[in-house]
């Protein structure tokens, strides 16, 4: 049982950490050429992942503030 809650919440991590991974890659595309589509659609894809109920069962993070900082981090 214990070996199973970890694998899931090792799941969860790389699920969250894959999609902050391409998140940051989209706002950087989107700062080279903010009129690239693609990009477009894979930011507002991930910022309703982490809006998404989903999102806080997968983790307590509180995913606007994921948002913000992130943009935040892309933006320095």
């Amino acid at each position: 049982l214990m070996s199973d809650i970890t694998n899931y919440e090792n799941l969860a991590n790389a699920i969250i950490l894959q999609a902050v991974k391409d998140y940051r890659m989209a706002l950087k595309s989107l700062k080279a050429n903010p009129r690239n589509r693609t990009a477009m659609a894979d930011k507002d894809e991930i910022e309703r992942f982490f809006r998404s109920d989903w999102f806080s069962v997968l983790t307590s993070v509180d995913g606007e503030m994921l948002i913000r900082s992130l943009q935040m981090e892309v933006d320095a």
